[in-house]
């Protein structure tokens, strides 16, 4: 049986192919410049080399359609022809309060997550344009949405309200609602494994660092209060996302620049961030680089974002009160170690102490590492997140009608036996050019 997950953004589509028997990604990859031009497919089926083509794709259903063409190609597919494809899952940003699951997708679905719409601007229509494009191509399968929103439906009031007008939230839904659940779902999974304790007894603080970045506090298993609000603009400082900000300042900027709400809204998710601080960049590999040469503003970047991290570890450790793991995933979570190291540094009075060394070493893709020194009460994972095996196995659930919610459902990877096939292969070449990675690795415990 074969899954075929999707992520439609609105000028691109990520996806992965999985085979549910024997438990493999068969291939993943993702179409680019999507309505743009110039569009490309960049296709990696396991076992072969990589394949990239260009293809004009001037909607998201030609985009699909081209996957679909390469996934069953005779030199670079994976599948024989459509029929082995047994579901569809597709990640679905915003699901306001109305999705505390993910659900399988139908018109009744699509109408409610329309009124979500005005939540998500950016995403919801894209996710939309991509679900719509998909059922027309394969209009017999089951589809199934995993809403980025509904891991932190747990969270209470304490944590999800303004101090604004009751009535707004009645009115217009403006509350909290924080986003990367999928992969904070993941991670707080595997981290229970790693650290040998019921999920539902481990209290974690999990901080999702990429170009989007959020951090999330889990208590006892559960959401229980995350960075990111209303939309993915609040909390952290962001590859071109502002993060916090005094809201006054959007008024001085329509007074003194004459500037518009839309404009506004475009510098700040779109022209801030470390983008924003450095003037050039967003990478945080170009910000790295040019640090280590001394460039002043990149220096700054990097301090910027890694305290407002820190501050969060912080005001996370207080709200918990015990704090059994910290862990960092995503892109710049899993592969950037100066950024780790600058927002850990000085919290050896909340029991948090890296390795510098390990610190240093741990960049990997395809293991699970811990960088905490054993003086350090509270454990610092890495740990690469996986996000699309989530929304595969709520696909596969749904499909069997076996799903509910993650209080009350048990995931293949949350078994210390788990074992990623692709991964595994992929670190077996690692440990053949970094050794070192071996004295890294996290090993799951006997639970406790």
């Amino acid at each position: 049986m074969v899954i075929l997950t999707l992520n439609c953004g609105s000028s691109s589509v990520k996806y992965q192919v999985y085979d549910w028997t024997n438990k493999d990604v068969l291939a993943s990859g993702i179409v680019e410049r999507v309505t743009l031009g110039d569009s490309t497919i960049t296709h990696k089926p396991t076992g072969k080399s990589e394949h990239q083509t260009e293809h004009d794709c001037p909607t998201h259903t030609v985009a699909i359609q081209l996957i679909l063409d390469t996934l069953v190609h005779s030199e670079y597919g994976v599948i024989k022809d459509m029929s082995v494809i047994k579901a569809v899952g597709h990640r679905m940003v915003h699901g306001g309060s109305k999705f505390a699951r993910s659900c399988l997708i139908n018109d009744d679905f699509l109408a409610t997550f329309r009124e979500l719409s005005d939540l998500a601007p950016l995403h919801n229509p894209a996710n939309l344009t991509g679900v719509e494009a998909a059922r027309s191509v394969l209009p017999n399968v089951p589809h199934c949405a995993t809403m980025d929103t509904a891991w932190h439906q747990t969270m209470p009031a304490t944590s999800y309200s303004y101090a604004l007008p009751h009535e707004w939230e009645e009115k217009f839904m403006v509350r909290r609602y924080g986003f990367h659940g999928t992969s904070f779902l993941y991670n707080a999974k595997r981290a229970a494994a790693l650290l040998g304790k019921d999920p539902f007894k481990t209290n974690l603080i999990i901080a999702h660092i990429g170009n989007g970045s959020s951090i999330n506090a889990v208590k006892d298993g559960c959401s229980f209060d995350t960075s990111m609000g209303l939309t993915p603009m609040e909390g952290l400082v962001m590859g071109t996302r502002c993060g916090d900000i005094d809201p006054g300042i959007i008024f001085h900027l329509i007074r003194k620049a004459g500037l518009s709400a839309a404009d506004v809204e475009k510098k700040l998710n779109k022209e801030s961030g470390v983008l924003g601080i450095t003037g050039r960049w967003s990478d945080r590999r170009d910000i790295e680089n040019a640090a280590e040469k001394g460039d002043p503003v990149a220096i700054l970047a990097q301090e910027v974002e890694s305290y407002r991290i820190k501050k969060y570890i912080g005001a996370y450790s207080a709200a918990l009160g015990r704090v059994d793991a910290l862990v960092f995933t995503a892109g710049v979570g899993e592969m950037g170690p100066i950024t780790r190291q600058l927002a850990t540094s000085g919290l050896e009075n909340l029991g948090i102490i890296i390795d510098q060394e390990k610190n240093a070493k741990a960049k990997c893709r395809n293991a699970e590492l811990e960088i905490s020194t054993p003086e350090s009460t509270v454990k610092v994972f890495v740990i690469p997140t996986d996000e699309e095996l989530v929304m595969t196995e709520d696909a596969f659930a749904l499909m069997q009608g076996t799903y509910d919610v993650h209080t009350k459902y048990t995931y293949q990877f949350e078994s210390p036996a788990y074992v990623n096939k692709q991964r595994a292969a992929g670190l077996e070449k690692d440990l053949a050019k970094k050794p070192y990675l071996a004295g890294l690795i996290a090993h799951p415990v006997s639970k406790k």
